[in-house]
């Protein structure tokens, strides 16, 4: 499903992007760095979707979160440096799917047993860092 471009919607998902790094928030220190790491995911994605809009494209939702990063870093030189503090994030597990799913994980494991040396606070850091980016990006468009 295309989304219709424009600032507002943009704003839209901005809010729920804010939204979205609160609850990974929320959830820090209570025993399920699996959901923390969803959580960033799902702002990221709705921060990018955002800086899309508001370019005036309408958002497809093709290519994941890193080519999405890598075709705003590509065309927008404010935006340097994007690719690689989305890599950061990835490398540390964030992720839409090995998150949430079993069969990401070898047998036994499950997501909430997978990821148990995780700095849920540096996580947050570096992801706040990533939607200021964004949503400054936005806010000046």
């Amino acid at each position: 499903m295309a989304l219709t471009p424009s600032m507002p919607e943009a704003l839209r998902w901005l809010r729920q992007a804010m939204s979205d790094l609160q609850a990974a928030h929320n959830d820090i220190r209570h025993c399920c760095p699996n959901w923390v790491l969803f959580k960033v995911h799902q702002a990221l994605e709705k921060a990018l979707v955002a800086a899309v809009l508001c370019r005036g494209e309408a958002f497809e939702g093709h290519g994941g979160l890193m080519r999405v990063a890598q075709r705003l870093e590509e065309e927008e030189p404010e935006l340097k440096g994007l690719v690689l503090d989305v890599q950061r994030l990835h490398d540390h597990g964030m992720d839409a799917k090995a998150t949430q799913y079993p069969s990401y994980h070898p047998f036994p494991m499950t997501p909430s047993e997978a990821f148990p040396s995780v700095d849920e606070e540096e996580i947050l850091k570096q992801a706040q860092k990533v939607l200021m980016t964004l949503k400054n990006y936005v806010g000046r468009k």
